[in-house]
């Protein structure tokens, strides 16, 4: 009897297994830039200024409702990303923010990106981290786009584009 409720277990296993919902996800990039940490905090954390550094956002509008400030990136390849900033502190050169809605294919994205000095001097290294779920919060069958992989491809490529750049309009060049 104990090897067949053994049997049924690990029968059931994988449907249990997939039956939680999506894994969360996380992204962590760095770069190392050529200039003083301060000079690459003022471009990071000016948080109405991102199409200043990062090539797929054409322009950026702030809103301010109640202590709280958001912004609307409008993206140069169509759509807009609707963010929250959750801080931004000078001390620890830290910009905290979330995703409100957008064209991304993420749910649930909280995001930050740190600058710190660099491995040699007057050097700069950018860490961009974000933790998010597919959209599709439901078990399968998913719809396409709306995967895993959708969204980790759609982070991955924002954070290497944009960390890029960064050391690219950093640098000077």
């Amino acid at each position: 009897m104990k090897k067949l409720f053994a049997l049924l277990a690990m029968a059931l296993l994988p449907l249990s297994a997939a039956a939680h919902g999506p894994s969360p996800q996380k992204v962590e990039k760095s770069v190392t830039i050529k200039a003083e940490p301060a000079k690459v905090w003022a471009l990071v954390k000016d948080f109405g200024n991102m199409q200043a550094w990062h090539p797929a956002v054409a322009s950026t509008k702030l809103e301010k409702k109640g202590e709280d400030t958001f912004r609307l990136l409008t993206l140069k390849g169509g759509g807009t990303i609707y963010e929250k900033l959750r801080s931004a502190d000078d001390g620890e050169m830290k910009l905290k923010y979330e995703i409100v809605e957008g064209v991304l294919p993420v749910a649930d994205y909280n995001s930050f990106i740190t600058v710190k000095a660099g491995p040699g001097a007057g050097e700069s290294t950018v860490t961009w981290v974000g933790r998010f779920y597919r959209v599709y919060k439901l078990n399968p069958p998913i719809p396409p786009g709306q995967d895993d992989a959708s969204a980790l491809n759609a982070v991955n490529g924002v954070y290497d584009a944009g960390l890029a750049n960064l050391k690219k309009v950093a640098e000077g060049k």
